[in-house]
């Protein structure tokens, strides 16, 4: 069974960072073989797509966090990243991983992340 657990998240203030982790468990093969991502979804609002990375290596950003935030994946310990870096109030928000196959698609239970002004 396909698990995904964020963790990393927490309080902090504006301008501060934070690096949010999602550990792969349940599957046999390299996770880079999959198609990542993170998402949010703030109070009130729909989840949004944050950043995402192909199989290939290729990434996206929201418009909102290019520049400041960067997607990596470490296979060998099968755990994807989220650095956070010069954060705002709007960043705010509880962040999700998602993995996806050409099968089926994984989601996590989500970490907060909390950002004061």
């Amino acid at each position: 069974q396909v698990q995904l657990a964020e963790s990393g998240g927490g309080l902090v203030q504006a301008g501060g960072s934070l690096r949010l982790s999602c550990v792969v468990s349940g599957i046999s093969f390299s996770i880079n073989t999959m198609e990542w991502g993170w998402y949010r979804q703030a109070p009130g609002k729909q989840r949004e797509m944050v950043a995402t990375i192909t199989s290939g290596g290729r990434t996206n950003y929201a418009e909102s966090v290019k520049g400041r935030f960067t997607i990596s994946r470490v296979s060998y310990g099968k755990v994807v990243y989220l650095q956070m870096n010069s954060l705002k109030s709007e960043d705010t928000a509880v962040y999700y991983c998602n993995g996806q196959t050409s099968r089926a698609g994984y989601w996590g239970q989500g970490t907060q992340v909390t950002v004061s002004s």
